[in-house]
């Protein structure tokens, strides 16, 4: 069994308070007993208004909140995945950035976010990733995590079964899927989605995300997750918030990786799809 922690944050528009938050739970994760601990997507800095964001984007190597988890991560001696950062990448695009902290406080890995969320809700909010976000390129897993073999995916990749079904090949034993859902779309989709990701990779999946209202205005939904291979809940953080985020744990079971994947052998039985006679 590995015990993990999953911290629920409503993050804020001042990335110095964010990250005393994240490390303040990574100490907290680490006494309690947890071996890793799991931030949701854009832990840093959530702030619809991209010109006053702006200020707080910089490259990986100048970024304080990075800079202060890995330190935090260090002196708790405790893995720490930042579901993601807002970082530059190249020339005036940002990537929404996972990251992979040891308990040495090296990054052993690094995931940008594939599939940008542009999308007119029906409650009339809009979102636009891809007005400032260059997308990811790159399947990523980490092994040698305190879980196995770790797969990377960040909110709204979820959607996107290709992805899935890759990090199902490499056989991951968990996968990280970090959120800040809309309200709507969690409602509808978000036990869904992540249940389903679980029993098609026969995997863990682990989604610490953002909850309640923001200080940029924004909503999002809540319910940090694990769910095992089988498609149970194995925890449910339903709104639970609090100044600091509120820290979740649970239990890992490993054996139970193999036990699923013997009674449902459907990554052993995966066949290439044939080609379409379609034009």
């Amino acid at each position: 069994m590995r015990r993990i922690a999953l911290l629920q944050m409503t993050t804020g528009i001042d990335p110095a308070a964010n990250a005393a938050a994240m490390a303040a739970a990574a100490g907290q994760a680490a006494g309690e007993g947890a071996a890793m601990l799991f931030t949701p997507e854009m832990s840093g800095l959530l702030d619809r208004d991209r010109a006053r964001g702006s200020r707080h984007v910089v490259p990986e190597a100048e970024s304080p909140v990075l800079a202060e988890v890995r330190n935090a991560a260090a002196k708790a001696g405790i893995w720490v995945h930042i579901g993601s950062l807002a970082v530059k990448a190249e020339g005036t695009r940002w990537a929404n950035r996972a990251f992979v902290i040891t308990p040495t406080g090296e990054i052993a890995a690094r995931y940008d976010k594939i599939h940008m969320f542009d999308v007119d809700l029906a409650t009339g909010e809009t979102w636009r990733e891809s007005a400032a976000y260059q997308p990811g390129e790159a399947v990523v897993t980490v092994d040698d995590t305190p879980l196995g073999r770790l797969g990377l995916a960040i909110c709204y990749d979820i959607r996107f079964p290709a992805l899935f079904e890759a990090l199902g090949q490499r056989k991951c034993d968990v996968i990280a899927i970090p959120a800040a859902f809309t309200v709507p779309t969690g409602r509808a989709h978000w036990h869904l989605m992540q249940r389903a990701r679980a029993v098609e990779a026969s995997a863990f999946v682990i989604s610490a995300a953002q909850v309640g209202r923001h200080e940029d205005g924004r909503e999002t939904y809540g319910h940090s997750l694990v769910v095992d291979p089988w498609g149970d809940v194995v925890l449910d953080m339903g709104e639970t918030a609090g100044p600091d985020g509120a820290l979740g744990f649970a239990e890992i079971d490993l054996a139970r990786i193999a036990e699923v994947r013997a009674q449902v052998p459907s990554l052993a039985n995966r066949r290439p799809m044939p080609k379409s006679d379609a034009p």
